[in-house]
């Protein structure tokens, strides 16, 4: 068996069992693939994939085990290659960040200066998408690390850290008549139309819930990926913006006001995940410490080590 062979089952499972999108991802034909995967199960005596004629179905129940391990080879595999660049040059290297766009606008820019000082030979690539396709990219080695909100914390094969926490704000017009409550509440909220997340973003889900607790109906009126969107829509006087704090600058953002809203909606943390296992280079650890000071490098190689399980802000 060799490692061509692992690559091709790996590839396979992840493009949906065609053998022919396979091989187009790993620049080889599509017989060669099917023919390698052959003399694996020969091999190994037992068959990876279920069959229909000459078209690969699904894995077989031992293939299910037998990819679990193909995995964690080529993930040492990597792994290895990561460790001798590491030594042969320890200041110069990829470095590839999937974050939320908000992360990506708001979090990660004054760590990101910060690291480009540091190591101005490091080639820094940012990646933008969901919780759930940032944190498909650090599973399928595309990013090295993911920067989001709770929901990266659900993936099993993801070591999750919390970096920082931080809560939601309502903004509006400097004539807003919200702006003279002297606490903000649902039933305010509820008497306008509501400018804020995509479902998928930034702790939306813990806005809804907090309506449905108080059997209210929000009307929201526009959803967006991001926070500059809902700042845009509110200053053109579309409704009340419902984001995180972190993405309001009052030099910056000097046609609105911003209202407090964490105790409406409680506070949201901000994680930053790894894939298991992994192997990171030194400045790697650098970049994280940047961005939480309380994520040091020896938490962080603990946590790979599976032994973070305790730890929270």
């Amino acid at each position: 068996m060799n490692l061509h062979q692992f690559r091709f089952v790996r590839e396979a499972v992840r493009q949906n069992y065609n053998l022919t999108e396979a091989a187009k991802a790993l620049y080889t034909s599509q017989p060669g693939v099917s023919k390698a995967i052959i003399e694996l199960e020969e091999e190994l005596g037992v068959e990876i994939f279920t069959r229909h004629g000459k078209r690969v179905r699904s894995l077989t129940e031992p293939g299910r085990i037998i990819l679990v391990s193909v995995e964690k080879i080529l993930q040492e595999v990597e792994s290895l290659k990561r460790i001798g660049k590491d030594y042969a040059a320890q200041d110069q290297g990829n470095l590839t960040i999937a974050a939320t766009h908000t992360q990506a606008r708001y979090s990660l820019p004054a760590a990101v200066a910060e690291f480009k000082k540091r190591f101005p030979k490091v080639r820094l690539s940012i990646l933008q998408g969901n919780p759930t396709q940032v944190a498909e990219m650090v599973l399928h080695d595309q990013a090295d690390l993911a920067i989001a909100t709770e929901a990266i914390s659900s993936y099993k094969d993801l070591v999750s850290l919390p970096c920082f926490q931080w809560h939601h704000v309502a903004v509006v017009q400097p004539d807003h008549p919200l702006l003279e409550k002297r606490s903000l509440t649902l039933e305010d909220l509820a008497q306008y139309p509501l400018i804020t997340y995509d479902p998928a973003f930034a702790g939306r889900a813990k806005i809804n819930h907090a309506f449905a607790l108080r059997n209210l109906t929000p009307d929201v009126v526009l959803e967006a990926i991001d926070a500059d969107v809902i700042k845009t829509y509110v200053e053109l006087g579309l409704g009340v913006g419902l984001m995180a704090d972190i993405a309001y600058n009052a030099e910056r953002d000097k046609n609105l006001r911003v209202i407090p809203a964490g105790h409406l909606f409680g506070s949201n943390l901000t994680r930053l995940a790894l894939k298991q296992g992994a192997y990171l280079r030194s400045y790697v650890y650098t970049l994280v410490e940047l961005l939480s000071p309380t994520l040091s490098r020896k938490l962080i190689e603990q946590a790979l080590r599976g032994e973070h399980e305790n730890y929270e802000l």
